[in-house]
């Protein structure tokens, strides 16, 4: 009888591969160290190196190489990391969506993604409810706007996005949130914080612009260039957190969502002005794949964000 081929081998033991290995192999290669691997899963250091022991021995690879301050991936586990972190992602999803969920008493974790706008605005209002209605429940939160946030929910990178979004594909369900005006806000003693607010006074200042993903066109640059008074950048800022500093210390102003103009001001002592041109209103928009539509977990937090949106609306 001819010997069996090495890689005929390794397919044959992966037939009857326990789904628990694929789980230490997850966490080992998201936290390139076996200890903390070990403390994710809630498992002893030696169960969790016996485990990858077997693995090794089913895949016919090292997967592993130790070195100074933990482990590196072989070719081979670099290659299947991506593949089996998809497949219990969706697995934990699917099991999700017919799991009860009981929100005082879950520890489930919430991967979601925000505009730093929505982050501002809803994120404090919904953790103070998830404090009092699900205290063991973790929301991760991580940066989305129109560029990015198809990425992350395909790669289920996060479960919904909250931000200005376009028309989603039929594959994900839209609802809209917070209607939006928009404010100009400017230190005190502003050459434009008293009297008439012109067009041409209106673009006689440098303007700053908030831009997460570093676009330089705004919603200010249309209606203002249609009234013939395109406005001159002085700067650009990805974060929302310098700009207090910038308007104090400059005569830059900065246009932005009402609620964030006027919390702002509050703030930092900042004055705020209605802009001299019509802008379109936005709103934000609540983005998430229809597979998530029988999850209770998801659904819970979901009727959570739109009440609170709603009650964050009514307060304006």
């Amino acid at each position: 009888m001819e010997p069996r081929n090495p890689r005929d081998r390794r397919m044959a033991d992966l037939d009857s591969l326990d789904l628990n290995l694929l789980r230490v192999f997850d966490a080992v290669a998201r936290e390139r160290h076996v200890t903390r691997a070990a403390r994710r899963l809630h498992l002893s250091q030696p169960a969790v190196s016996n485990a990858l022991n077997r693995l090794r021995q089913a895949l016919g690879d090292e997967l592993f190489l130790r070195r100074p301050g933990g482990v590196e991936p072989t070719e081979l586990a670099a290659a299947l990391a991506g593949p089996v972190a998809e497949v219990l992602d969706r697995l934990r999803e699917t099991l999700a969506v017919h799991a009860p969920f009981d929100p005082a008493t879950s520890d489930r974790v919430f991967p979601v993604a925000f505009s730093e706008y929505a982050e501002a605005v809803l994120a404090p209002p919904l953790l103070e409810a998830m404090a009092r209605r699900a205290p063991g429940c973790l929301l991760a939160i991580r940066h989305a706007d129109r560029t990015n946030w198809q990425d992350l929910l395909e790669r289920s990178e996060a479960q919904l996005a909250v931000a200005v979004l376009p028309e989603p594909p039929a594959i994900y369900t839209r609802v809209r949130l917070l209607p939006e005006e928009f404010l100009t806000v400017m230190r005190a003693g502003h050459p434009l914080a008293e009297g008439e607010m012109t067009p041409a006074r209106f673009v006689s200042v440098p303007h700053l612009l908030h831009s997460p993903n570093g676009s330089r066109d705004g919603a200010l640059d249309g209606p203002l260039a249609e009234a013939g008074h395109p406005r001159r950048l002085g700067a650009v800022v990805a974060h929302l957190a310098g700009v207090p500093g910038i308007l104090a210390r400059t005569d830059m102003i900065i246009t932005l969502s009402a609620r964030l103009a006027r919390e702002m001001a509050r703030a930092h002592g900042l004055v705020v002005r209605a802009p001299p041109v019509a802008i379109r209103h936005t709103r934000l928009s609540l983005v998430f794949h229809r597979r998530f539509e029988a999850d209770p977990g998801h659904a819970w937090l979901r009727r959570t964000l739109i009440a609170l949106a709603r009650e964050v609306a009514s307060a304006a």
